[in-house]
C-alpha cells in the first residue's frame, strides 16, 4: 500500500508486508463541545486507514486518544500555551463541572463514532486516565537536559534539542514562527517555539483538574498525552500517525520532539498522514460563522450519519471537500440507490442456488469475473487510499455486470468492498422479509417532509410508494405501511 507522507512529503510504499502487525494513532476530539463534521472527516479518514490495512490481511492495532484537559483556546490564535483550558470554559459555559462536561461530550463523540459505523480502536485512551504516563515522559525529557522552568510551567527547550543534534519541526514551518505573530508571548518563554510540558495551577486559584507532580501543582501541557499514550499502547516506535491538517503545524511537531527527546532519537513514527480540512459553501467553517454543522444538524435536516459517510468517500483525504446542503442529497441519493441495489440482488428467489450450482460453485465458476473487479478495487485503495475512485469501481462493476453476472456473485463483492468503504451494506434485510428499506425510506423523508409542512412535496413521495405496491396510511398512532 502507498501513502503520502507528510514527514517525507511524499508517497511511499509501506515497507510491511501483509501479515505483519502494524500500529495507527489517530488524534481523536477535545470533549469540550459538540465534534464537527469537519473533525469527522478526520476521524474518518482514520477508519479507512485501519479498514484498508485490514482489507489487506495487516494486522492492525489501533489507538485513539480522547482529550479531556489542558488544551487551551490560544491554540485557535497560533500558541497552544495561552488561553484558557477548553474544558474549564465550556463548565463555566454550561454551568456545570468541567469532568461533567468532559463526560457527555466524550459520550456523544462515541455514540457518533459508532453511528459513522467506525472501527473500534484497541483502546480510547483519555488524557485525564494517563497522568502519570505523561508525568513519566516528562522526567525522561527532564533528564535528557531538555526543559527549562519558568513561573506558569515547565517548557520544552527546542533551542537545546537541536544544539544536540536533533531536528525539530520537519513536519511543518515551525521555524518560521516570529514572537508576537499573532499572540502576546509568555512571559519567561525563551523562544516562541518552545510548548508547555506541564503548566501550574494559577496561584491562589484551584482547578477543577489539577495533580501533582515533581514540579508543582498543575495539569499536562496539550502535546505530552499523544506522545505518552501513543508510546504506551503502541511502543516507542509505531508506523502510522493521523490527524487533521491544522496538527501538522506544532501538535504532531511537538510530539516529535518529546517522543525522540525521551527515547535518543529513535524515530517515533514511520508514516504522518493528514486529512485536508472541509469546507462549507465554498469557505471556511466556524463557529463564529455558524457553519461548525454537527451530526444532530444534519440529523435535523433529514441525513443520517452513513449519508455523511457515503459524502467523505467521494473526496480524496488529502484534498478540501466543500460541503453544501445540495451535495449531501446527493451523496443520500446514491447511498439509496446502492442499498437498492443490494435489496434487488438479495429478492433472488435462487439465491443459495443458481441453474444448479450452490454459491460457493457459482463463486468458483465466476472467479475470473470475481478477481478483475477485486484488483481494480485494490488497485484505488492501496493508491493512497483513493476512495472516489474506489466508489467509482463499485458503480462500474454494478453497471456493467447487470444481467450479465449471477447475482450471488455481485452481492458478495460488494459485501467484500464495504469491508473498506464501511457503508453497513451487510445489514441491508431483504425486501421479501419486509417492509423493502426503499420504501421505509420514502416513509421517512415523507414524515420530514410533514414535519416541515412541505405537503406537496409529502404527497409526491406518498404517490411514489404508491408506485412500489405499497400504500401508506395515516394513523392516530403514525403513518403505517401496508402492502397494497
Amino acid at each position: 500500500m502507498k501513502i503520502f507522507n507528510s514527514l517525507s512529503r511524499k508517497v511511499e510504499e509501506i515497507e510491511k508486508k501483509p501479515g505483519d502487525k502494524i500500529g495507527v494513532y489517530t488524534c481523536g476530539p477535545t470533549v469540550y463541545d459538540y465534534v464537527t463534521i469537519g473533525n469527522w472527516r478526520t476521524y474518518t479518514l482514520g477508519d479507512l486507514v485501519v479498514r484498508t490495512l485490514k482489507f489487506l490481511g495487516y494486522d492492525v492495532s489501533y489507538v485513539m486518544n480522547i482529550t479531556d484537559v489542558g488544551h487551551l483556546t490560544g491554540d485557535n490564535l497560533g500558541d497552544a500555551d495561552t488561553g484558557e483550558d477548553r474544558l474549564e470554559k465550556g463548565a463555566k459555559r454550561e454551568g456545570k463541572s468541567a469532568w461533567e462536561v468532559a463526560k457527555f461530550y466524550a459520550d456523544d463523540f462515541l455514540e457518533g463514532f459508532h453511528k459513522l459505523n467506525m472501527t473500534e480502536p484497541k483502546v480510547f485512551c483519555r488524557a485525564t486516565e494517563h497522568i502519570p504516563e505523561q508525568i513519566e515522559l516528562v522526567v525522561k525529557i527532564e533528564k535528557a537536559g531538555f526543559v527549562y522552568k519558568i513561573a506558569d510551567g515547565i517548557y520544552f527547550d527546542t533551542a537545546a534539542y537541536e544544539a544536540a543534534g536533533n531536528k525539530y519541526g520537519e513536519l511543518s514551518t515551525l521555524d518560521e514562527i516570529k514572537v508576537g505573530a499573532r499572540v502576546e508571548p509568555v512571559a519567561g518563554k525563551k523562544n516562541p517555539r518552545d510548548f508547555a510540558l506541564w503548566k501550574f495551577s494559577p496561584a491562589g486559584q484551584k482547578r477543577q483538574m489539577e495533580w501533582e507532580s515533581p514540579w508543582g501543582t498543575g495539569f499536562p501541557g496539550w502535546h505530552i498525552e499523544c506522545s505518552a499514550m501513543s508510546m504506551k499502547y503502541l511502543g516507542e516506535q509505531f508506523d502510522v500517525h493521523i490527524g487533521g491538517e491544522d496538527l501538522r503545524s506544532t501538535h504532531h511537531p511537538n510530539e516529535i520532539a518529546q517522543a525522540e527527546a525521551a527515547t535518543g532519537k529513535k524515530p517515533f513514527v514511520h508514516y504522518w498522514m493528514h486529512g485536508a480540512f472541509l469546507q462549507v459553501d465554498g469557505g471556511r467553517m466556524g463557529k463564529s460563522l455558524g457553519n461548525a454543522y454537527t451530526l444532530q444538524d444534519i440529523g435535523k435536516r433529514g441525513f443520517s450519519p452513513m449519508v455523511l459517510r457515503y459524502f467523505y468517500l467521494t473526496g480524496h483525504y488529502r484534498k478540501s471537500l466543500n460541503f453544501t446542503w445540495e451535495g449531501l442529497e446527493g451523496a443520500k441519493k446514491s447511498l439509496f440507490r446502492l442499498k437498492d441495489k443490494v435489496e434487488d440482488l438479495m429478492t433472488n428467489k435462487d439465491w443459495e442456488q443458481v441453474d444448479g450450482w450452490s454459491k460457493k460453485e457459482v463463486l468458483e465458476n465466476d472467479k475470473d469475473r470475481t478477481l478483475f473487479w477485486k484488483n481494480k478495487f485494490r488497485e484505488k485503495i492501496e493508491d493512497d487510499l483513493n476512495m472516489p475512485e474506489a466508489l467509482a469501481v463499485v458503480w462500474q462493476m454494478i453497471n456493467k455486470t447487470e444481467g450479465s453476472a449471477p447475482h450471488t456473485v455481485i452481492y458478495e463483492l460488494l459485501l467484500d468492498f464495504d469491508r473498506v468503504l464501511g457503508l453497513g451494506l451487510d445489514g441491508v434485510e431483504s425486501p421479501i422479509l419486509q417492509i423493502p428499506g426503499k420504501v421505509q425510506r420514502l416513509k421517512d423523508e415523507r414524515e420530514r417532509l410533514r414535519g416541515e409542512k412541505k405537503f406537496d412535496e409529502a404527497d409526491a413521495v406518498r404517490k411514489q410508494i404508491e408506485e412500489t405496491g405499497f400504500v401508506v396510511e395515516d394513523t392516530p398512532e403514525g403513518p403505517v405501511v401496508r402492502k397494497r
